[in-house]
């Protein structure tokens, strides 16, 4: 199995990298996992998701490079962390990480990505009840739910734009934001009922 290797040091605790990639290395030749490539991130702190070397995983994931990702420590949130375990996943690759417990080439690993993405999901639906729960209450205590919905007349806005006003200099004559002016200009019908939007 050809397997990929990331680690990331931050500039805060200044770790030497190299204790992380042998112990990464010697996991692969336990293994018997040939390491096609190896990824490092210097001074990246983990709480950002961008990191130069990590996207530049990403892509050689995507191009099919290796068939297991072994990494030294995710240091995402659950959320992030399952994301990328879905990506692999689909990818047909396999994800290890050392200090985390998580090894999805095993059954219990497997078992492991099944319970964070059930927790996940459980997660999404308790934030969409409650969503839900206070539309429901606002509504029954009368308050309007939703963006102001305001009256426009095409005809007159396409009458102001034949007198060459610009987009903008329209939605400032009838109070309305540039975007919503530009659309309703193009809008088939004469007169809408549409959201009102910041003006772009």
């Amino acid at each position: 199995m050809r397997a990929a290797i990331y680690a990331r040091v931050s500039t805060s605790n200044n770790q030497d990298p190299t204790v992380q990639t042998r112990e990464l290395r010697e996991y692969c030749h336990r293994r018997g996992w040939e390491i096609a490539n190896e990824y490092l991130d210097i001074g990246i702190s983990g709480a950002k998701e961008k990191r130069p070397e990590l996207d530049r995983l990403l892509a050689d994931a995507h191009r099919r490079n290796f068939d297991a990702l072994v990494v030294w420590k995710f240091a995402w949130s659950v959320s992030h962390l399952l994301r990328a375990l879905e990506t692999f996943q689909a990818l047909g690759i396999e994800f290890v990480s050392l200090t985390e417990g998580v090894d999805t080439s095993t059954p219990a690993g497997k078992m492991v990505f099944t319970v964070l993405g059930a927790v996940a999901e459980l997660e999404r639906s308790l934030i969409r009840e409650r969503v839900r729960a206070g539309v429901r209450n606002a509504k029954a205590k009368g308050k309007l739910v939703g963006r102001p919905r305001v009256k426009a007349d095409i005809a007159h806005i396409l009458d102001l734009r034949a007198q060459g006003l610009s987009w903008l200099a329209i939605g400032e004559k009838l109070g309305l934001g540039e975007g919503t002016v530009r659309r309703l200009g193009l809008a088939p019908a004469k007169i809408l009922s549409f959201p009102t939007v910041a003006s772009d």
